[in-house]
Parts: structure tokens; sequence; C-alpha cells
């Protein structure tokens, strides 16, 4: 290969290096210029956004308005029993069901069950919705209904004590009387103090929040057909539709009960704490539907009484409470002692007799080793002293009286 092939092949190498640079540089170019039209658009998004979101926060009273709050509810109200929705165009009513333990019946019964579930499926013309709700177990309420129960117990206790110590002392009741008031009366006692006992085991048990209990509900809605006919009222037209709503749930409980699930319609009461647990999952065992009605939250003001009144109307309510308290303890125990005193001065009474009485049975015990009649004698020298003794208080008795009557 001569010089000028060499030239002619290095030319056509360089020419093919040349076109290829330029073609990158082509391309690089056209990816720049997309680049920054890229970057300008993204900078034109953000200060539309930023100049959306300032028109949105000078427009905040309307976008954060009570329609908002109530198209997040999904609900307008609670009004007959009934969840009102949709500017009163769908209502909604709920059924409550007690569950049943299916693992723990026979095999007769879960076939009874099956066919009348079978049945409640059949029964259905119109969709339902089963909704299920587990919730902390709060024995509070129940608590406050033992307490108060507790302290009838305690009253009825108290008056009938002091009415059998006023019994016993007027001493115009046979033994036989008296012994059937006391047995009252012990009853009332064991009552009471069983009472305490579950109170205490109740407080003890509302402590621990692990127990959870789960609340089984159907929803049953319906649409009237009338809500586009502008002759009918809305009054007319939420009657109707509780009419239809009841005459559905009363069908489904009485198909239910075939299976043994007993159900309630809830009140307008019960909906509102279904959706107050439903919304507020995580506050209502710390504050509950009761407290908030209670506290008057939905009111626009509330007028609250003065401190040092409020305060008085607690401590007279919290003295004579406590004053109640300890009366019926110091009666308690007053009447206690004078039981226990009473005895007392029958054993001492009686002592010389119930001597007399251990001394023949032990004699009676070891008449075989002293023999029967010197057992016998010593039953009778027991028998005359105790003569002797009894007419010797005879006699101290009748000088008292003889000496009364001289001084009188």
């Amino acid at each position: 290969m001569n010089n000028d092939q060499v030239t002619n092949l290095l030319t056509t190498i360089l020419l093919i290096m040349i076109g290829v640079l330029f073609f990158l540089s082509v391309i690089y170019i056209v990816l720049k210029v997309r680049e920054s039209k890229r970057k300008h658009r993204s900078e034109e998004s953000i200060t539309n956004n930023s100049s959306k979101e300032n028109s949105n926060a000078e427009k905040g009273t309307i976008q954060y308005s009570k329609q908002s709050i109530f198209s997040f509810m999904k609900f307008d109200k609670i009004e007959d029993d009934m969840i009102i929705r949709k500017n009163g165009t769908k209502f909604l009513m709920v059924i409550e069901c007690q569950g049943i333990n299916y693992d723990l019946m026979s095999g007769m019964e879960k076939n009874s069950v099956e066919q009348g579930f079978l049945q409640f499926l059949n029964t259905l013309k119109h969709p339902i919705q089963i909704y299920t709700q587990t919730r902390t177990v709060n024995l509070g309420s129940s608590i406050e209904k033992y307490k108060e129960r507790l302290k009838l117990i305690e009253n009825r206790l108290v008056s009938k004590q002091l009415e059998y110590n006023s019994k016993a002392n007027s001493k115009q009741y046979t033994e036989e009387q008296l012994m059937k008031e006391r047995v009252d009366v012990v009853r009332e006692r064991n009552l009471y103090e069983y009472g305490k006992d579950i109170i205490n085991n109740t407080e003890r048990m509302n402590l621990n929040k692990n127990i959870l209990r789960r609340h089984y509900y159907i929803v049953i809605s319906y649409i009237p057909e009338e809500v586009s006919n502008p002759d009918i009222q809305k009054s007319e037209i939420r009657d109707m539709a509780f009419n239809e709503l009841y005459t559905k749930c009363q069908s489904a409980i009485a198909s239910l009960a075939v299976c043994g699930l007993k159900g309630k319609i809830l009140n307008s009461n019960e909906l509102a704490e279904l959706l107050y647990m439903a919304y507020n999952r995580d506050d209502a065992d710390v504050y509950q539907l009761n407290q908030a009605l209670d506290a008057k939250y939905d009111e626009l003001y509330v007028t609250a009484q003065d401190v040092l009144e409020k305060r008085m109307k607690v401590l007279d309510q919290k003295i004579e409470e406590e004053a109640i308290r300890k009366a019926n303890e110091k009666l308690t125990e007053a009447a206690e002692e004078s039981e226990r005193e009473k005895e007392v001065k029958k054993k001492e009474k009686d002592m010389q007799a119930l001597i007399s009485k251990m001394a023949k049975m032990l004699i009676d015990e070891n008449q075989e080793l002293v023999g029967t009649e010197i057992a016998q004698k010593a039953k009778e020298k027991i028998d005359e002293e105790d003569k002797g003794e009894g007419g010797k208080e005879n006699e101290e008795k009748q000088t008292t009286t003889r000496r009364k009557k001289k001084i009188s």
C-alpha cells in the first residue's frame, strides 16, 4: 500500500469521526433544550399550586364549612330512631342482635340454627348490611346501679335490726318469734356483705381494659320513591320511611328469632352512641357519649352555678351520705354488742345450772368406774345443793320485798 492510499484511508476515518461527533452534539443540544423546558414547566406548576393554595387559604371559611363536615360524616342527622342521609333522600334503621355460641351447640341445635338462617335469607326482599363493632367492656353504669341497690339493702338491714332490738327489749314476744326476726336480720346482713363483695370484684374487673365485647348490627336502608315529587312534604316522606323501615325491621327480628337470636331496634340515643363509637374509637373509652351529653357540648353557651354554691351543695351531700353511713355502722355495732351482752348475762344467770348439768354428764361418763350407786348419790347431792341455793335465793328475794314494803 503506497502513501496515497494510506492518506485517503485516514481522511475517510477522520470524516466519519467528525460526523459521529456532530451527531452526538446535536443529540446533546436537543436533550438540554427538553430539560430546560421541563424545568420551566415544573416551576410554572409550582407557582400555580402556590397561588391556588393561597387562594384556598383565603377561602378557608368556605372550604371547611359545615357542609364539608357533614359530607365527611356521611349522614345528616338522627331523628325518630332513624339515620337520615343525602338531604332526606335515604333513611337507615339499625337492629342490634345478641350473639349465640354456635360451637357449644349440639348437632340438632346447629341444624335448627342453620335452617332458621336460611329461612331468614329467603324472606329478605330488600338489601341489608351486617356491621360488627368491637368495644371494651365498661362496667361503670353497672357499678353505680349495684351501689344504689346496696344502699337500699343497707337501709333495710338497719331498719330490721332496730325492729328486732325493740321487740327483744319489749319482752312481749316469744323465743320463736324473736328467732324468726333474728333469722331475717342475719339473712339481710349476709346479702349486704355479698353485695359489697360483688361491687369490689366488679370494680377490679373494670380496671382491665383488655376485655372486649362484640356488638352485631343489621342495617336496613330505604329510599322512598316519593322524594322526587315536589307536592309531598318532607315530614310525610319521613313518616312513610319510618313505617316502611319499622315493618322491615320487625319482620327481620321475627325471622331471626327462629335461629334463637334476639334483636331490637336501636333508638336515637343508641344510634348516636353507635356512630360516636365508630368515629371516636380511640377516645370513646375515656370520654363517653353520656359524659359528652351531660357536658352539653352541642349548646351554644352554658350558664354555670356559682363555684361556692356548687361546692356547698357537694359538701352538704357528702356530709349527709357520711352521716347516714356512720349512723348505720354504729347502729349495727350497737345491736351486735347488745346481743352479745344479753348472751353473756344469760350465761352468767344460768351458770350454776350449766355447772350442775355438766357435772352430771361427767358422772354419767364415769359411772362404770365409780359404780352406779355412788354415781346416783352424787347426782342427788347435786340436786339437793341446787335446791338449797334456790331456796336461799327465794329467801333473799322475800326479805328484800319485805324491806321495801316497810320502807314504803
